[in-house]
């Protein structure tokens, strides 16, 4: 079962969010909400944000424990620019970019031990050979 929360145009750089998800990826929930917790960047608090209403939906509308979850993946898009202009020498104008961001967490259970391990496969005589 997977639990998906999206987060959409915050205001953030996409470049600068994408360095906080890449952290987060693989981990169980527990380990993922203290590294969010500890990193002192805006982008933390908004990836906490979200992976936080993941955990609260997989728990709530899914009956799902939050100790067996783990963030299957967290994506940062890039959303709409808000283009503005700044004056510059001899009449001219310089672009300013305020870029937006989108937020995708998506959490899945963690596979079960015996799941886990590779199953054997049985091999026909010609391959053997």
């Amino acid at each position: 079962m997977e639990v998906k929360s999206t987060t959409k145009f915050v205001r953030l750089s996409p470049k600068k969010a994408r360095d906080v998800a890449r952290e987060i990826q693989g981990l169980p929930v527990s380990a993922a909400l203290d590294i969010l917790a500890f990193t002192p960047k805006k982008a933390a608090y908004l990836i906490n944000k979200t992976l936080k209403t993941a955990i609260a939906d997989a728990e709530n509308n899914f009956a799902l424990d939050a100790d067996s979850l783990y963030v299957k993946e967290a994506v940062i898009g890039a959303g709409p620019t808000i283009r503005r202009y700044k004056p510059r020498a001899r009449g001219s104008a310089g672009p300013i970019l305020k870029r937006t961001s989108h937020i995708f967490v998506t959490l899945a259970e963690a596979p079960d031990e015996e799941d886990a391990k590779p199953k054997k496969r049985h091999l026909s005589k010609k391959a053997e050979a």
